[in-house]
């Protein structure tokens, strides 16, 4: 019999180096785009990868009808007598901000306010602050912005420039996510409000369309010294310093011996307890993929919570 207590938690990811998460061949000029979701357009990483390199960071074979114990029932198993669903089930991770290059503060972390507001239905965040829409070429921005001259003036992003505005919502937004991500780590706290802006969303959906990196790529013909015929391609990737925020719960404990069935809570502690450090995604030879993965309770109210 399987565990029926419903027990999840919120997981953030936060870029360390470029991520390629990529979604085949692309149609465009981008020959490996990213993926992206078919609503919105915007760049996701699927729950399935998460799930993935979180087993392989705990060990996890990924033969999977080697599997024995918690990683089993955590993670899944096949075989002819005894396969058994994975116990652990993860969301799609969803872009909350994205690093956008500012002529003001080197760059700038920008979301929307439908980021802001599944953020808090994901996160399940009865006391977010409520979600002022800002005009269309309008940025909101907390105290002490670096992203302008002065206050009220004028931000440049990308070929973007927006007028901007403190607003006290944007500053409440600030400080809960930089709380949940740099916790008690001051000087990060610090730099993550002040490069932190609400913008539109047609604006943002326009920045997740221009301000992925998108890279060149060749293979050199060893004889000729050039380019090989037809190895000319690019890349996109999600720029260093994306943020992303998924959910993982387990509501149900599949194939475990019944004087062995650890709990839903300890399932979840054992390998969604403390910071992770993980590689997302292709070129984890080029240092590519490296990111932080936090977990927050959601049921016990973490930093987002009250």
């Amino acid at each position: 019999m399987g565990e029926k207590t419903f027990v999840e938690k919120s997981y953030w990811l936060h870029a360390l180096s470029p991520i390629h998460i990529g979604a085949g061949r692309g149609l465009g000029y981008i020959d490996l785009p990213v993926v992206r979701e078919k609503v919105t357009n915007w760049p996701y990483i699927p729950g399935s990868s998460v799930k993935g390199v979180i087993a392989a960071h705990h060990n996890v074979s990924n033969n999977s009808e080697k599997r024995e114990g918690d990683a089993r029932i955590a993670f899944g198993a096949t075989g002819d007598d005894c396969s058994n669903s994975g116990s652990l089930v993860f969301t799609d991770a969803h872009i909350l901000c994205l690093p956008v290059r500012s002529f003001y503060g080197t760059f700038a972390w920008i979301t929307s306010p439908f980021c802001l507001e599944r953020c808090a239905r994901d996160v399940k965040e009865r006391s977010a602050p409520p979600v002022i829409l800002p005009d269309e070429f309008q940025a909101f921005t907390a105290q002490d912005t670096a992203l302008t001259k002065e206050p009220g003036g004028k931000m440049y992003l990308e070929e973007l420039d927006l007028a901007s505005a403190f607003n006290e919502n944007a500053e409440n937004w600030a400080e809960k996510i930089a709380q949940t991500l740099f916790g008690d780590d001051e000087g990060w706290k610090k730099t993550f409000k002040a490069r932190f802006a609400v913008v539109h969303d047609d604006i943002f959906t326009f920045l997740c369309e221009a301000g992925t990196e998108v890279t060149p790529h060749i293979k050199v013909d060893q004889e000729t010294g050039a380019a090989a015929d037809g190895a000319l391609w690019y890349e996109e990737t999600l720029p260093v310093e994306t943020l992303l925020v998924g959910r993982v719960w387990c509501d149900k404990i599949y194939g475990a011996p019944e004087d062995e069935t650890p709990t839903s809570g300890e399932l979840l502690k054992q390998f969604c307890g403390s910071e992770l450090s993980l590689q997302l995604g292709g070129k984890a030879t080029t240092g590519k993929g490296h990111v932080r993965c936090l977990f927050k309770d959601i049921e016990k109210a973490g930093e987002l919570h009250e």
